[in-house]
Order: structure tokens, then C-alpha cells, then sequence
């Protein structure tokens, strides 16, 4: 256990993709981490970080990692590491996560892989860190003295669950929800889509992510079990998604239509709940909480990717066009930064918050 002021040594695998170049950008940025090992596949290890990266960033390569011998994902060759961010893809993060794990590494995760196992918190961190109560359970399970993981959610599921917590929390039980996604080209990745497929174009279908956000939403909103080991996924909430790819670069757009079990709130009400959201990791002072975790846009025609994606250093989700709705009682337009929040920047807020508490 750590002090939660000291700095920790970060290692960051999966370091050339896009998730892991976010990283990157913004640990460079965190003074409660030092870059200390950088992993990838065995085509880039042995190489320096710039000869094996195609930066694909708004923000310059920090000069710090540069000249950084890219290593490969192999738990013995990071020793020194106090924490493991992985921006692995999931046809190869199962295994080697698995293995840091094992080394008794605390590993924090944006792969899919272990999201839905009932021991493994699917923390959104301004949402729902009271899951790292399954800590524990989690280490004793798989006999670990220091390891763990904790994984963030998918970035579309991330964007929709912080205002769902504010509303749930200050007016109860939530009955039905549709979101309608228009997601943009980054969360496909680098090469990602096709430019002769989404220039010009929608496309209507992105692979695998309807399901998730339907099953992530009600295990970041649910609770724990008594004995606090193992998540409880929320019951009496149904979401139906639809997700599209739009040729937007950077930030997720969601309309939402939202249907609550009791009387609904005012449309004032609603508004003043989600300017008033706050959350444990804002109490705690952790460096990359947003001071405000959701914006209300009043304007008409708000929120808008372009304007509105970097809306508290892009982890804070804006809320705007918040009317009735005449089939539900509510509906919204909401947009998350889809590689901070949705991706990166959980993972390492969920590290700060880890260290806050003594879990590192």
C-alpha cells in the first residue's frame, strides 16, 4: 500500500494504438504518475517508442517518451511498475492481462475482456467507484496479495451512465431507456474505418457495441451483492441501443429518451440534478476529476462534438436539449469525449482514486 501522494510508475501496454497514445498524452500531464515502461506487440519491442509509433495525436509526442525502448507485454520485463494501464485490443488483452494480474500487478483496463465478470469492478469513476469493494473478493478468489484489475466501461456506455446515476440517484428507479448513438471515427481506432465507408456516409451498424452498452449500463448502475463480493447488475431498467459511426474524429453524440418507475421530475428539476452531480473522486481531490462532472447546455443547438468534446479537459459529459418527451417522460442529448472518458481518462482516474484509498 502507497501513499496516496507518492509517484507512482506507470507502464502503459498496447503504447502505439490510439488508446494507448492517450495515455501517453495525458500521464505526461499527471503528476501522480511517471512513465516507466511502455509494452506493445512483438513487431514494435525492442524499437524506441517514436521509430514504433504512427502518433496519431493533436498534442506533440511528449519528449519524455521518445527515446523509451518499447517492450514487450511480458510481466517480468516491468518490474518497478506500481500500476499497468492497458489499451490492449481484445483479441490479445484476455491473456496478458490475465498474466499481470497474476504477477500481482494492479492492472487498469479499457479492453472489453473482463468487463462482465461478477468480481471485477466496471467502474466509470465518476459513477460508480463503490464497486472497488469486490476488491478484496477479487484477490482472494484468484490468490493475489497486491493484484487486481478494474476495467472502464465501453465509451458509448460511459457517456450515457453519468447522467442516468445523477437522475437516479435524486429521483429513483429508472424503468426504460433508448439511446441512439452517432459515434465517432476514433473509437474505431487507427487504421480504424474505411475512408470510402464513413466519408459521405453513416454507417448503421457497429459491431458488438448495441449489446454492451445494454448489459454495461446495468452492471455500473447496479450494486453489490451483501457480502460485497461479487457486482449485483441493476433489475426493472431495460435500454435498447442503436449505435451508428458518423465522420466525426473525436466525441460521441447520444440521444436519449428516458422513462422513469414513479412520477417524473420537472424538466427544472432535471436540470438543476444534473449541474448539482458530484462524486466521490471530485470529494477526494483527485488531479483528473472534473470540477463539473456534467455540463447543462442551455443553448438549442448544444452539445455539439466540436465545441462541447473537451468540456472539463475532456472528462466531463455535456447535457443539452433536456425537454419532455411524449412517448417517455424525458429526452436529451448528451456528449462524451469518447477517448478521455470513455477510454483513457477513466482508466486513469480510476487509478487515482485507487491510490486515494489504498488499494496501490
Amino acid at each position: 500500500m502507497s501513499s496516496p501522494d507518492r509517484v507512482l510508475n506507470a507502464a502503459v501496454l498496447g503504447a502505439t494504438g490510439t488508446v494507448g497514445q492517450r495515455f501517453i498524452v495525458l500521464l505526461s500531464q499527471n503528476p501522480m504518475f511517471r512513465i516507466h515502461s511502455l509494452g506493445a506487440s512483438e513487431r514494435s519491442a525492442g524499437k524506441t517508442y517514436r521509430q514504433a509509433t504512427k502518433w496519431k495525436m493533436s498534442d506533440l509526442m511528449p519528449e519524455s517518451v521518445k527515446d523509451t525502448v518499447v517492450k514487450p507485454c511480458d510481466p517480468s520485463q516491468f518490474s518497478g511498475c506500481d500500476v499497468v494501464f492497458s489499451g490492449l485490443d481484445a483479441s490479445v488483452a484476455g491473456d496478458i492481462e490475465k498474466a499481470f494480474i497474476e504477477h500481482d500487478f494492479a492492472v487498469f483496463s479499457n479492453s472489453k475482456n473482463y468487463r462482465m465478470f461478477d468480481d471485477v469492478p466496471l467502474c466509470v469513476p465518476v459513477v460508480n467507484t463503490d464497486h472497488y469493494a469486490v476488491i478484496e473478493s477479487q484477490r482472494q478468489k484468484r490468490g493475489l496479495k497486491k493484484g487486481f484489475i478494474v476495467t472502464n466501461a465501453n465509451c458509448s456506455t460511459t457517456g450515457l451512465v453519468v447522467p442516468l446515476k445523477a437522475l437516479q440517484d435524486k429521483f429513483g428507479p429508472l424503468k426504460r431507456a433508448i439511446v441512439t448513438t452517432l459515434q465517432s471515427v476514433s473509437g474505431a481506432g487507427y487504421p480504424g474505418v474505411a475512408s470510402l465507408d464513413i466519408l459521405d456516409n453513416v454507417v448503421p451498424l457497429i459491431g458488438g457495441e448495441e449489446p454492451k452498452m445494454e448489459s454495461e449500463v446495468l452492471k455500473i448502475l447496479g450494486g453489490l451483492t451483501p457480502d460485497q463480493s461479487a457486482c449485483a447488475p441493476l433489475e426493472g431498467l431495460k435500454v435498447s441501443a442503436t449505435c451508428n459511426r458518423v465522420a466525426v474524429i473525436d466525441g460521441h453524440t447520444e440521444c436519449v429518451n428516458l422513462e422513469f418507475a414513479g412520477a417524473p421530475p420537472s424538466i427544472e428539476e432535471v436540470k438543476q440534478c444534473l449541474r448539482e452531480y458530484t462524486c466521490e473522486a471530485q470529494q477526494l481531490g483527485c488531479f483528473s476529476a472534473p470540477e463539473q462532472a456534467i455540463y447543462v447546455a442551455e443553448e438549442e443547438d448544444r452539445p455539439q462534438p466540436r465545441l462541447d468534446r473537451n468540456a472539463g479537459n475532456g472528462m466531463s459529459v455535456t447535457v443539452g436539449r433536456i425537454r419532455e418527451c411524449p412517448v417517455f417522460h424525458i429526452r436529451f442529448t448528451l456528449l462524451v469525449h469518447n477517448t478521455v472518458l470513455g477510454a483513457a481518462g477513466s482508466s486513469i482516474l480510476n487509478a487515482e482514486y485507487a491510490a486515494k484509498k489504498g488499494f496501490l
